[in-house]
């Protein structure tokens, strides 16, 4: 059986449908939502709607994610985003399938939509530096995943936008089999300015920090220092779209 734990956070508006389709899927006999604290409604519409609510005891994604796991009951795990609506109809099966049949113990999500802003200028570049075996994978800051419970109780989660490409190159680095399955079609959210300019330096933080704990550490230093300047100009521009006062200067 498999077990479905959705992180939320503010997620009020979709968390009733989420929670909804994990309910129907097939091999499904629980679905936990891990609260990371959320100032509205998310707790009580989760609850009405089938789901088991477990608050995380500190803030952060990756801890959300870590207490998941050590609440859930089965050994296959399945990770959703709370603010996806609909999901394609055979997601939880194609990301479980490959699990359930012992084909992988580590299964990605990719989907029909562009690779956000933060993959292509940041997580992308910086894979291909320190981790290019890992280029195969169309969308690696997917957080739609699959795995085995007890690989996942091994790991360190980070806390923050780190944790879902800290994850790959975990079990990357463990020398697990990983499959990227595609989902199909989805839509979420977009992230406002501010954030996106936190998540690309907490991802960028999260590949640098997993390469420098490989033995084999091995990079061409002018080749990371154009990076690193592209990267900081990335943060420049986020840090610049979410002023509204700097825009309000450029145009003066």
């Amino acid at each position: 059986m498999i077990s479905v734990v959705i992180p939320a956070l503010n997620e009020e508006e979709h968390i009733a449908s989420v929670v909804r389709y994990a309910r129907s899927q097939r091999n499904v006999s629980e679905v936990i939502v891990v609260d990371d604290m959320s100032r509205d409604r998310t707790v009580s519409i989760a609850r009405q709607n089938g789901a088991r609510v477990v608050t995380s005891t500190r803030l952060g994604k990756g801890t959300s994610m870590k207490e998941g796991v050590f609440y859930a009951a089965n050994e296959i795990i399945v990770f959703l985003d709370g603010d996806i609506d609909p999901y394609p109809a055979d997601s939880i099966s194609l990301l479980a399938d490959p699990l359930l049949k012992g084909e992988a113990d580590f299964v990605k999500s990719t989907f029909s939509r562009n690779a956000g802003r933060v993959t292509e200028l940041v997580a992308k570049p910086l894979l291909s530096i320190f981790f290019p075996e890992l280029l195969r994978f169309s969308q690696p800051l997917s957080g739609m995943i699959a795995a085995k419970r007890e690989i996942l109780l091994q790991l360190q989660f980070r806390e923050d936008y780190g944790v879902d490409i800290g994850i790959l190159i975990d079990m990357y680095l463990l020398n697990l089999r990983i499959r990227e399955v595609k989902i199909g079609y989805i839509e979420n959210k977009s992230k406002p300015w501010q954030e996106l300019g936190k998540m690309s330096r907490e991802v960028a933080h999260a590949i640098i920090v997993k390469a420098a704990g490989t033995k084999n550490l091995k990079f061409n230093m002018e080749e990371f220092a154009v990076i690193n300047k592209s990267r900081s100009q990335v943060d420049f521009t986020f840090d610049h779209f979410s002023d509204p006062h700097k825009q309000q200067a450029d145009r003066v």
